[in-house]
């Protein structure tokens, strides 16, 4: 059988719908400088799509900063992995900073946050080891526990009686095998905008001895008193053994990092595949950081606008009776309930009605019946922004409730 063959009629959950979806609801091209106003399709969208949070990413000190370092260095430099020929002060400056920033003796960078997470998992964990880990974890946990040739348990998101049930279990397991235990979870979920329970995880290390790796993705740079993320918001970062974050949210650039304690960085940097057989971070995306982290810290009036505006949107949504979950963060989910033709539909009516781009979640991420509208609020959004959002969504909301997208099929608006 020809290997290809399966994949002639059966394209996933997600890719049955590629022909109406390709170009519009998934793979779309927004153009334009990126912010909250952009160009989708020829026509102007107010844009909450961007996970761009306090607007890094056309700063004009940015924008001058990675012209320049790729004006000197190109993007060539350095050549080769690290360990090989890969390696320089600018590099190491970085990771000083970083691990300063978080609170960390050390810090090692990585080239990329997916890749580095699963390549973290599988460097830390041996087959005797065990991993607990929060039933909502990002795909990048999930794969990295797939390469994980150990036992693994799963507690209910945010269950704190039942990760304590499981950590009972992890820990008989690897006291049996000579191995150690490591939970995972994040720090702020990106899908709903939830708090992983840092304060109380940690708590646990009363009655356990166990690791803890924490993905930090959405809450690095708009979490905590300075930014340093969710550890700081709850004043655990002592008791988070390992600090991981990417830099394609706050940062608006391409890289990710791990900070925790010196031997376990530099066991990292000898053994971390992916990094070891991998060419260095190029030279402008260094750079370009340095000049990121260094406004994460200083600008603290744009982490304030991000607030300001997450703070009005969330309440505006709830004031209008929208369902936006449990969120603590600046990730704004909101639920309505209808089927996948119905969600395409509403999502159709917002961007060709009201110029209103935002990403639509549903069913295999997502229960059946269930559709999350995404919503991002940046630092560059204004509080105009937010009221002609809110009275389109309540538009929309009377709409699906009437029944209006009931009927109507998945719109033909696809590319391929």
């Amino acid at each position: 059988m020809d290997i290809f063959a399966k994949f002639r009629t059966n394209r996933g959950d997600i890719g049955r719908y590629m022909k109406q979806a390709h170009g519009y609801f998934a793979f779309p091209k927004l153009e334009g400088e990126i912010g909250p106003h952009m160009r989708f399709r020829g026509r102007d969208v107010l844009n909450w799509s961007l996970n761009n949070y306090i607007g890094l990413a056309n700063h004009p000190e940015v924008r001058r900063v990675d012209a320049e370092a790729a004006k000197e260095w190109g993007l060539a430099y350095p050549m080769g992995a690290r360990m090989m020929s890969g390696q320089t002060v600018w590099h190491e400056k970085l990771e000083r900073e970083l691990a300063d920033f978080v609170g960390k003796p050390d810090a090692f960078l990585l080239n990329f946050g997916y890749q580095g997470m699963i390549s973290i998992i599988d460097t830390i964990c041996s087959r005797h080891d065990v991993v607990v880990y929060d039933s909502e974890s990002h795909a990048c946990i999930i794969d990295g526990l797939r390469l994980h040739m150990g036992k693994r348990f799963v507690y209910p998101h945010n269950n704190m009686e039942k990760l304590r049930k499981e950590l009972e279990r992890a820990t008989e397991l690897a006291n049996t095998q000579g191995g150690g235990v490591l939970v995972v979870t994040e720090g702020v979920f990106g899908m709903a905008g939830d708090l992983g329970k840092l304060d109380e995880i940690v708590a646990l290390k009363k009655d356990f001895d166990f690791r803890l790796l924490v993905d930090d993705a959405h809450g690095f740079g708009t979490m905590g008193a300075t930014g340093a993320g969710t550890p700081e918001h709850f004043g655990v970062t002592d008791g988070v053994d390992l600090h991981f974050s990417t830099f394609a949210k706050a940062m608006a650039g391409i890289g990710a990092f791990i900070a925790c304690e010196k031997d376990i960085c530099n066991y990292l940097r000898y053994n971390m595949r992916s990094q070891t057989f991998a060419k260095s971070l190029p030279m402008p995306f260094v750079i370009g950081s340095l000049k990121r982290l260094e406004l994460l810290r200083t600008e603290t009036g744009l982490r304030e606008n991000l607030w300001t505006v997450v703070r009005a949107l969330q309440k505006e949504f709830k004031d209008a009776g929208f369902d936006i979950g449990n969120t603590n963060s600046p990730v704004t989910p909101v639920y309505l309930q209808g089927d996948v033709p119905e969600a395409t539909n509403v999502v159709f009516d917002l961007r060709e009605t009201y110029n209103l781009f935002c990403s639509v979640v549903v069913y295999p991420v997502i229960p059946k019946g269930q559709i999350m509208l995404r919503i991002i609020p940046t630092a560059t959004h204004t509080l105009d922004d937010v009221a002609y959002t809110i009275k389109a969504f309540r538009e929309v909301k009377e709409k699906l409730l009437s029944g209006f997208y009931k009927d109507k099929a998945i719109p033909e608006v696809g590319e391929i």
